[in-house]
């Protein structure tokens, strides 16, 4: 049988040491509350996320800050039992590194302060990162986090009718996220890097 991302994949519910023994070297595969998602990282897909990596490398670079891009670590929250996501693009702070259990050894991330900036690019689970990732993102406290549908797949009470190319750039306020959705020419304002020079358009047409 075919996997696909809108489904977990059909097996009893894993622990995370489970989910790390079987599948923690292969990226294409994250754990939320026991069940097993296919990513489907398409190469449109890695292609978004490339283009994402590249434009925000720049900007670090430029301001010197202690921080570097991180693409499909494993970010284990400690108060979220049996999960275990895997951000398409994730910025850390190295200088919070020393306070990561697991860092040491292996790329896995418990804590939401050494996150500075997430981005999922959708693929078929959008609802998982337009539903589950907002909630769990902001209880971590993660600034800002970027939800970049270069298909339009997600459904339409996240992007609209007719569904569309959408960048949804959510911004944490007092401990939950405000959504901005964004298409065509209009600027990206990115409160993580403010000098961040980008377009809607420019980022979700680089899967086509």
């Amino acid at each position: 049988m075919t996997l696909t991302a809108e489904q977990p994949i059909q097996q009893k519910p894993l622990s995370f040491d489970e989910f790390l023994d079987r599948y923690g070297g292969d990226n294409r595969y994250e754990l939320i509350d026991g069940e097993v998602f296919d990513l489907e990282p398409t190469g449109s897909h890695e292609e978004v996320a490339a283009f994402i990596t590249t434009k925000i490398c720049v900007q670090i670079d430029l301001t010197g800050l202690p921080w570097f891009v991180l693409q499909r670590g494993l970010l284990r929250p400690e108060n979220i039992g049996m999960t275990a996501f895997r951000p398409d693009v994730a910025v850390i702070d190295r200088s919070e590194l020393t306070k990561e259990m697991y860092w040491s050894e292996q790329s896995i991330l418990t804590l939401g302060s050494s996150i500075k900036f997430v981005a999922e690019v959708v693929s078929g689970n959008w609802q998982n990162d337009y539903s589950r990732k907002v909630e769990d993102y902001a209880v971590l406290g993660i600034p800002e986090y970027w939800i970049a549908d270069y298909a339009g797949l997600g459904g339409t009470r996240h992007i609209g009718k007719p569904k569309q190319p959408t960048l949804s750039i959510c911004t944490l306020v007092n401990g939950e996220y405000e959504i901005q959705q964004l298409r065509g020419n209009q600027n990206i304002i990115s409160p993580t890097f403010p000098d961040l020079k980008l377009t809607a358009e420019q980022v979700l047409r680089a899967g086509r």
